[in-house]
Formats: C-alpha cells, structure tokens, sequence
C-alpha cells in the first residue's frame, strides 16, 4: 500500500559502502538473540522469499499469495503478516528500479559473491524505508536479523546495516531523481512504448503504474443504488470505482452475486458483441470468466471455452454465485469442433502488460520473447473464430497488452489475409463518450493513463484493445 508522505529524511551526505565494509560504524545492529520470536520477522522473510520467487523464477505474484500454492511462503502466518508481506512484495516490484539503482550507488562494487542472495532483503527493507509507512528502525534492525539467520549471511550484518542507514540519508533525493520511466520500467518495455505512444504517452503510462489503484465493480443491474450502498463512484463507463479499502467479499451485494470485481476496461469489450437473449455466443479463453458473466447477463446463451479445467473451476463458482449460466467446454480451442456461433469473443492470451498496474510482477517476468509465442496463438485464435462464427456474425477479438503487435497489427493482418471479414468501427456513445479511448480505426485503445482523477487511486484503466470484426455474409 503507497504510504502517506513522510517527513523529509535528514540531509547527510549518502555514504557509499564497498563490497566489504560499511565508511560508518554498524551502529544499532540487532544484538539480541536471533532465535527468539520477533514481531514482524515473518512477513519480512516471506516477503523476501516470494520476491526471490518471482523476479528470479518468474513466479507470478498471484500463485505465490494463492492458499492453494503448492510451495507456500506463507505457511503459518497470520492475516496481518500476510498483508505485509504483500504490500512489501506489491511495492518493491512496482519502483524495483529505483530501488536497485539506490543500492547500485550504495554499493560501489556491488555485493560480494558469496552474499548475492542479500539483495533480496535489501530491496524488501528498501521498499519499507523509501515507500512503506514502516519506521526506519525496524526496517534495518529486522533486515539485519534475517541476515543473520543463516550463517552464509551472518558475516554480512555489518554490510546490510549500513547501507540501509546511508539509503536512509538518501532517501530525499532518491524520491526526487527517481524517474517511471527510466527507472521503475524494465529497458525493453520502455523502449517499446517511446516508440508506440511516444515521448510524453510512454511517460504518462509509466507515472500511472506507480500508483497502486482500487478496484472496479460490474453490477449485474441498479448501477447508481449500488453506487450509493457501496460508497462507489459511477464510472462514464457504467462501472462502479471503490473509494472502500474492505475486501470485497464483506461487501454488501457480494454473497447475494449482486456484482463481480473487473477492471472498467475489461467490461467493454463483451458489451461491444451486443449480445442478448436467444444469442448463441462462444467466449475463447473465458476463465475466470468476468467476460462471460456479462454476456450470460445480457440472457445471451453463453458457451464458455478454456483449455485450463482448474481456470474454469473459478467461473463455475463466479456464475454460481452470481446465479448465471453457462454450457462450458475444457478444450483447445484450436481444435475444438463445434456447430458455428452467432457471435463470438476472442479473449486472447496476451502479455498483459495493461495490468502492470494492477499486477507489477507483470513488468519483471514477462519477456521480448514471449511475444512471437503470444501473436502466433492469438492468429491461430482469430482464424478459429472466423472459422466458428456464422456468416454475417459477430467477432470481437480483446487483449489487456499494451504491445501492438497483438492488437492494432494482428487485426490488420486478419484482414489482409481474409478478405471475408470486416471491421465494424466502435462508436464513442459504446464506451462511456471517451473519445480517447477509441483509435482512428474505430478499435478500443485503454490506458493506464486515461479516466484521470484528483486522488491517483481513483484514476485510469487497465490498458485494453478490443476490435470489433464482421464475418460477411
């Protein structure tokens, strides 16, 4: 959670410390006995753990706080620890580079090799003392505890105490100099961007993933009472923006299925099939199935189609509790046979990197690579879809990428290569009268930067494509 601003750090010159010792006396060190119970130590140590897991192993952050992962970091913790734990986790990816480039400078020689493990409880006690409202003290003492828990890491207390201390005195103009994109936005992403939306979009897309927001509500029907039941603001969009910090599943409406979190992105493009009753609609990749919630709402007939049955476990439980239906199929979409659809969703697996700001692992763990893999199925998805929807029927295709190359060029290609398709143009009354958020092609263009507000959480979107084609008849 994004702290409240602290009072400005002292103005001592920053000491740099070596590979070997701090320039300052170790002053404050932990001398107690590590073994005894100390409060807070147990989120720390998860927290440094599941960073290790994610940034190292490419874990995504949701698997490593799921209650059913099978290599939990979190085994006999407390809520409370928990919570920590993830908000320190949560805060170090989202400014992880100004965090390592903090470090960097503190350590001229970086760590010694023998202690390269230490600097994940370096950056775990950096997000504290840069970003969290944790007092300094027990962000180094508790640092320095866990180092000295394994003896690998115990000659090395000295060394973490100290360049926490001068990170401390370096906290002011760390904050000042520290930059979103240039900083806290890997290389190859900020590279794409510039030249995507240029200097000053790429920039303002950054700037919004510092910012960790609340979340969105569909409601299934009554928008403004459940706005005003909830303590909500209605969205252009007609989704409802949370100002409440309660969990969700405390909230009025919930146990009932009266609405289900999305993003007010993600609600746009099952709207723009203006699917409705007796419609037969297929939704490619449904799980966990917001998407497909929706358009069973609309009393569309709703086949919902995913190649994970674990994944559709979670949309069964959503459409029971919301009390919808759905027929739904565990299958390969690419191979799945079936009599053709009136309309159809394409959901596609994608890079994600529109949710960056909602998932902040997303940035660390996904890589250039991962796109040839990601466009190549979603072509294989287009043409399926092409393949199953009938003659004269709809097909909206949807990604949360920021990349183009999954979005405004796979439907360029579509339609290069099948002259039986056309796009039909979104139209600004469709999503709320943003004009912003629609290109010169008529496709759904959603950033992280868009729908801005006076308090930062309550503002932008995920970022989200939506093309809406035609199969002629």
């Amino acid at each position: 959670m994004t702290a409240p601003p602290r009072p400005p750090a002292d103005r001592h010159r920053s000491r740099k410390v070596s590979n070997g010792r701090p320039t300052r006396p170790a002053l404050g060190e932990s001398r107690g006995r590590e073994s005894e119970p100390c409060p807070g130590l147990a989120a720390r140590l998860a927290a440094t753990a599941i960073l290790s897991d994610i940034v190292a192993r490419y874990h995504p952050l949701e698997e490593c706080f799921s209650g059913t992962a099978i290599l939990s970091r979190l085994g006999g913790l407390e809520p409370r620890d928990i919570a920590l734990a993830r908000s320190i986790v949560t805060v170090a990816l989202r400014r992880l580079g100004t965090i390592r480039a903090a470090l960097a400078e503190l350590l001229e020689k970086g760590l010694p090799r023998q202690a390269a493990h230490l600097e994940w409880t370096l950056i775990a006690a950096s997000a504290q003392i840069l970003f969290l409202d944790v007092p300094d003290h027990a962000a180094v003492d508790l640092a320095v505890r866990m180092t000295r828990l394994e003896a690998k890491g115990a000659p090395f207390a000295s060394l973490v105490n100290g360049v926490l201390r001068n990170l401390i005195r370096a906290r002011e103009r760390i904050l000042r100099e520290s930059d979103p994109l240039d900083h806290d936005t890997p290389a190859w992403l900020a590279e794409r961007w510039r030249k995507t939306y240029g200097e000053a979009g790429a920039h303002a897309i950054a700037s919004a993933h510092r910012e960790e927001p609340t979340l969105d509500l569909t409601v299934l029907s009554d928008p403004l009472i459940w706005a005003e039941r909830l303590g909500a603001d209605v969205l252009p969009t007609g989704s409802l923006r949370l100002r409440t910090h309660m969990p969700v599943t405390g909230l009025a409406g919930f146990a009932e299925g009266r609405w289900f979190v999305q993003d007010a992105a993600a609600a746009l493009p099952a709207r723009l099939l203006r699917a409705g009753p007796g419609i037969k609609v297929a939704d490619f990749c449904a799980a966990p199935g917001g998407k497909a919630a929706q358009l069973a709402a609309s009393g569309a007939e709703v086949t919902a189609i995913d190649r994970s049955a674990e994944r559709l476990k979670k949309l069964a439980a959503n459409f029971a509790r919301l009390n919808l239906r759905a027929s739904i199929a565990v299958a390969d979409i690419v191979d799945f046979k079936t009599a053709p659809f009136d309309a159809i969703l394409v959901d596609a697996p994608c890079l994600a990197t529109g949710t960056i700001r909602r998932h902040p692992d997303i940035a660390w763990i996904k890589k250039p690579r991962d796109i040839v893999a990601l466009t190549a199925l979603q072509t294989r998805l287009l043409d399926k879809a092409v393949e199953l929807v009938k003659p004269g029927g709809m097909i909206v295709y949807c990604t949360c990428s920021l990349e183009p190359e999954e979005n405004e060029m796979q439907i360029a290609a579509l339609l290069r290569r099948n002259p039986g398709v056309m796009r039909v143009p979104i139209e600004s009354g469709e999503v709320g009268d943003l004009p912003e958020v629609l290109n010169e092609n008529g496709e759904l263009r959603t950033l992280p930067s868009h729908l801005p507000a006076a308090e930062p959480r309550l503002s932008g979107l995920d970022g989200f494509f939506a093309a809406r084609l035609l199969r002629r008849g």
